[in-house]
């Protein structure tokens, strides 16, 4: 929403104590505002710390959410909410390399349970497969826009996923269906305009 000078202007010849009035009412509609102000003014924690308590929390929730493989709606469903907060932390603190980092994390650690994800019928588990192949392919395309002082960092969970991948599969079978090259799991092989090559493999109808 753009706002005109004149608005700008009545809202600059509020007294102290209605901008005070006006920025804590905007405060308690808005909790995502309120988290982003409190980090930015005076929170001691530094956005590496957060993005560190960020991978506990991932790594314990997937541990506990695992047991609900069995049931993959509900199962995505607790997964998604994981995924939300690691967007919230995103929003907050904008850390750009805890984007890629922690939903690269996120991935690695529910591959992890490959053993349990093995178990179920592919048609139980393509939805989830079908999802992670989207946030990987993401965040290959968010790494070219890094800078390459991180990708030895991205490289190591991309080398774990790929690994992963390749024990599982109906995984290994969907990322090779949908058009998902295994070389671009290492930072240097990834192309340079790969969000164009995957608008075209979304137009002929495949990651979905």
């Amino acid at each position: 929403m753009e706002y005109s000078k004149e608005f700008k202007q009545a809202l600059s010849e509020f007294s102290p104590i209605e901008k005070d009035r006006l920025i804590f009412r905007l405060l308690k509609k808005d909790k995502l505002l309120s988290k982003k102000l409190y980090f930015e003014l005076i929170d001691p924690e530094t956005t590496d710390d957060k993005r560190n308590a960020m991978e506990e929390i991932i790594s314990e929730r997937v541990t506990e959410i695992s047991k609900y493989v069995a049931n993959q709606k509900y199962f995505l469903v607790l997964i998604r909410k994981l995924s939300a907060e690691i967007t919230e932390h995103v929003k907050i603190t904008t850390d750009k390399f805890g984007d890629v980092y922690l939903n690269l994390f996120l991935i690695n650690k529910i591959l992890e349970h490959n053993e349990k994800l093995g178990r179920q019928r592919f048609d139980a588990v393509y939805k989830l497969y079908i999802y992670l192949i989207n946030k990987i392919i993401k965040a290959l395309i968010q790494i070219k826009k890094l800078d390459e002082d991180y990708w030895m960092e991205f490289d190591e969970l991309l080398s774990d996923i790929d690994f992963q991948i390749h024990e599982t599969l109906y995984l290994e079978k969907l990322c090779i269906n949908n058009g998902l090259d295994f070389n671009w799991l290492k930072c240097e092989n990834i192309p340079d305009h790969l969000d164009l090559i995957v608008k075209e493999i979304k137009s002929q109808g495949f990651l979905k």
